[in-house]
């Protein structure tokens, strides 16, 4: 443990949250189950970081998504480490009778130390299509309540294109990005963005389906230059 909080001093400010790399959809999902397998890695200066994730989803109505998850970190190819539980809810507050669908993204993280507080996200998460090809936009505020206090309100932001050409391949891109305090943002060359060519699909397996996505990110964590890899695989049934 004395080694990964020693190489995690060697990271500050690089972007860890998983919505920094999954993007934030909602859909009438009412009724299914899932099981959510993600996994992010940034590559940069020589050190590598990376952050398997594995979560229980479903559909508890056609406007409501939850999700109960947790998340482990490596470093530098070293063992994995758990790190914190999740709980995600997706609320959809809109169902077609607008040429967008808005819902509303929450998310309570519980670090593997419970004396260390909790960290909470909120924001909407906005989607239209024209034609075949989807547009998403997201935007959240996060806090850090491990102290008492509470850290400052930050804000990130997602953004996706998906073109629907097949069902088991919709080539798109992706970006995210997070640019410090709500209210007070960092300077430019502090600021985090990445963006990168993605692609998405599912297949059918009997009464189940597999959907996948993957993204290869290039861009910059707090400054540094990283590369970055994504995949997100889902069992529903």
């Amino acid at each position: 443990m004395k080694k990964l909080i020693a190489l995690a001093s060697l990271l500050p400010g690089l972007a860890l949250a998983d919505t920094g790399y999954y993007m934030v959809t909602a859909y009438d999902v009412e009724g299914q189950a899932s099981v959510d397998y993600k996994y992010w890695n940034a590559h940069y200066h020589g050190r590598t970081v990376a952050a398997p994730e594995i979560g229980i989803g479903y559909g508890v109505t056609s406007r409501w998504y939850t999700e109960l998850y947790g998340s482990w970190v490596k470093f530098n190819g070293g063992g994995a480490v758990y790190s914190e539980l999740a709980w995600q809810n997706d609320y959809l507050l809109t169902q077609g009778q607008y040429p967008f669908d808005l819902a509303i993204h929450t998310k309570i993280e519980r670090p593997r130390e419970r004396s260390d507080g909790y960290a909470l996200e909120i924001g909407p998460a906005l989607q239209t299509e024209i034609g075949r090809t989807q547009f998403n936009a997201n935007l959240f505020f996060q806090r850090d309540y491990r102290t008492e206090a509470g850290g400052p309100t930050e804000m990130t932001y997602q953004l996706q294109v998906k073109h629907r050409w097949k069902s088991w391949f919709q080539p798109g891109l992706q970006v995210f990005g997070e640019v410090g305090k709500w209210d007070d943002w960092l300077p430019l060359n502090q600021q985090s963005h990445r963006a990168g060519p993605a692609i998405f699909g599912g297949r059918d397996i009997g009464k189940q389906e597999l959907k996948y996505e993957a993204a290869y990110l290039i861009g910059r964590n707090s400054g540094r230059a990283a590369k970055s890899f994504t995949m997100r695989l889902q069992y529903i049934f």
